[in-house]
């Protein structure tokens, strides 16, 4: 079983009104200066979202939504507090995301 992390919101919001993608390539640098495997995706729409345990973070959103998925709670976290209006938590999969999602 595989623990992920998860910010979340709106995809105008993550992907137009927030430097995402400074971030995430900022955060790949630093992966590869230590020689770390990439362990977040960036994923439209996610399907995990029609989990009955995750329907009241769905009812927030404004659709379509943007993920950042993680194995890394911390850096999740550390999103909320760059970002600010995006929601966190967690879930559980049998599968491993892939990059293509």
């Amino acid at each position: 079983m595989y623990n992920y992390y998860f910010a979340i919101a709106s995809k105008n919001f993550l992907m137009n009104q927030e430097p995402l993608e400074e971030i995430l390539r900022e955060r790949t640098d630093h992966y590869k200066s230590i020689n770390k495997a990439i362990d977040f995706w960036l994923i439209l729409n996610p399907a995990f979202l029609n989990s009955p345990d995750l329907e009241y973070i769905a009812k927030q959103l404004k659709s379509p939504s943007a993920a950042i998925v993680s194995f890394d709670k911390q850096f999740i976290q550390w999103l909320k507090l760059r970002i600010g209006f995006v929601a966190i938590g967690n879930f559980q999969s049998k599968q491993m995301i892939k990059a293509e999602q």
